[in-house]
């Protein structure tokens, strides 16, 4: 078990560092990586190792593998449609109203088969699961449930997230290379309207997200709101 959780650390070490200097710019669009072979010598590791970083970077969208020529940083591609991953915090402060948090629970548990369901793979072992009220202007906004690879985020481990919300923890501690939404309506559960102080039953908004951090799924969320205190805009650009 040792010898695996340091091929992980070695393996992690190598994706931060890459992307590093390719996010910071020390590595800019159109830069021709070292070769595998020389990456590996310089990290002491496999060149398999090697192999399965790159792969991750591509899937990213970080790098571009080309045949005979070598690999490159990636030119910055046009999107259609950005939907912004926003703090709650930031949206309802921005509208003048006093923001507040409450966490319900926190469990590190086993992974599920229901998480593989969502996306997590099976290597994963544990995932922290948390569910929380966030407040605007003294009235319950949103029922957040939230899963956390810890493996990918193995310093959410120490977190109580008494205080600190963990969507707005997540974006301090880790960058997001790639995100999925889902948006649609619901009736409230005993759960949701228990702790969002509205009746069973209730027209509400949901919006299941996950994001990746260089191919690896970070963590899974359902923000549900009352359909009359919560709205979507997804911007367009090119």
């Amino acid at each position: 078990m040792s010898d695996r959780r340091d091929t992980l650390t070695l393996h992690q070490r190598i994706l931060n560092d890459i992307e590093g200097r390719i996010r910071s710019g020390e590595w800019p669009p159109g830069y021709h990586l070292p070769f595998e072979m020389d990456l590996a010598a310089q990290y002491g590791c496999s060149r398999m190792t090697v192999n399965k970083v790159m792969t991750q970077l591509s899937q990213a969208g970080l790098i571009e593998r080309r045949k005979k020529s070598g690999t490159f940083v990636s030119y910055p591609r046009s999107q259609s449609a950005v939907l912004e991953i926003r703090d709650i915090r930031e949206e309802v402060e921005s509208l003048g109203l006093a923001y507040d948090y409450r966490l319900i629970s926190r469990a590190l548990r086993p992974r599920t088969a229901a998480d593989l369901g969502l996306g997590f793979p099976s290597h994963t072992e544990k995932v922290l699961a948390l569910s929380c009220v966030h407040y605007s202007g003294g009235m319950a906004l949103c029922y957040e449930e939230r899963l956390i690879d810890v493996s990918v985020v193995p310093s959410a481990v120490d977190m109580s997230f008494v205080s600190v919300p963990p969507g707005r923890w997540l974006l301090d501690e880790i960058s997001w290379s790639a995100g999925e939404h889902r948006i649609g309506a619901v009736g409230a559960s005993d759960l949701v309207s228990h702790n969002l102080d509205i009746g069973f039953g209730s027209a509400c908004l949901f919006v299941e997200r996950r994001t990746w951090h260089l191919g690896s799924l970070v963590t899974h969320v359902v923000l549900t709101y009352p359909s009359d205190r919560h709205s979507v805009i997804a911007s367009f650009g090119h």
